[in-house]
């Protein structure tokens, strides 16, 4: 059993997928800054400055000794507060759609560049061109005159 699992990770599939992994995590941390850091304050000042994060409903009692913000959704989570906070989720979705997109057009740009280099592979691979028929004729008469012994052979 443990030569099998041995086998099963050192095949290629398991080792590109733990690459794909690693790479996904630190692209996922960059799309999560370029979502955050980049589109969210553009979104949030074209719809009036707001913060998505800020939208929330409380579902229950806030605790008698806090003394953070009522309307800090960050504050009232670390304070043990049950909150519905769609607007974190309507955040996580932004960033999704904005990561799909990024995927996409990662993934057209890469199969764009694969037909490219399939199409000009299947050119390559063509038969070669039919030789002209002033050099077939040649080589005839090339051969038949080595047949006749008037024509010292060729290395």
């Amino acid at each position: 059993m443990l030569k099998d699992f041995r086998a099963f990770i050192a095949r290629g599939n398991v080792l590109d997928l733990a690459v794909g992994v690693i790479i996904g995590g630190a692209f996922a941390t960059i799309t999560k800054s370029l979502t955050d850091d980049i589109i969210m304050p553009v979104v949030g000042a074209l719809f009036g400055g707001f913060d998505f994060s800020s939208y929330f409903i409380r579902l229950g009692a806030i605790p008698a000794d806090y003394k953070g913000s009522v309307d800090s959704y960050a504050q009232l989570k670390a304070a043990g507060v049950p909150l519905l906070g769609y607007g974190e989720f309507l955040t996580v979705v932004i960033n999704f759609v904005i990561l799909a997109f990024i995927v996409f057009l990662l993934m057209r740009s890469v199969n764009k560049v694969i037909a490219t280099v399939e199409r000009e592979k299947a050119a390559g691979t063509a038969e070669p061109a039919a030789e002209p028929a002033e050099v077939v004729l040649l080589r005839e008469i090339r051969d038949e005159l080595k047949g006749r012994g008037a024509v010292p052979p060729t290395a």
